[in-house]
């Protein structure tokens, strides 16, 4: 039931920063553990970092220190805030949520957003 639509993806010069937005619907956002993905055409699929219902936080290691995570479960929104980007950003940004982190971890997730485009590019 619960639908997901990520937004805040753009062209952006390398060192530049942006923030993504993952919007659910329903009530139960609160109960969902949520990650977020990203895939370049012809690369594998990565993911970037995880959140709890509790808050706790894991990221990637490609990603450690620049990218932050969080949740705002009064708007049933989830952010990434991506700092200090590099060329190799550049990916299809995607958000994703489940009862249980495993399956975010896994990519079995139940829902999955349509992602949103980053660029980072001089």
């Amino acid at each position: 039931q619960v639908q997901l639509v990520e937004s805040g993806g753009g062209l952006v010069q390398p060192g530049g920063s942006l923030r993504l937005s993952c919007a659910a619907s329903g009530s139960l956002f609160r109960l969902y553990a949520m990650g977020w993905y990203r895939q370049a055409p012809g690369k594998q699929r990565e993911l970037v970092a995880t959140i709890t219902k509790f808050g706790s936080t894991n990221y990637a290691d490609s990603v450690k220190g620049r990218f932050t995570i969080s949740r705002d479960n009064a708007k049933n929104t989830a952010y990434l805030q991506m700092n200090s980007l590099k060329p190799e950003d550049t990916a299809v940004y995607y958000c994703n949520v489940d009862l249980l982190l495993s399956n975010v971890i896994a990519g079995t997730a139940g829902t999955w957003g349509q992602g949103t485009q980053v660029t980072v590019s001089s």
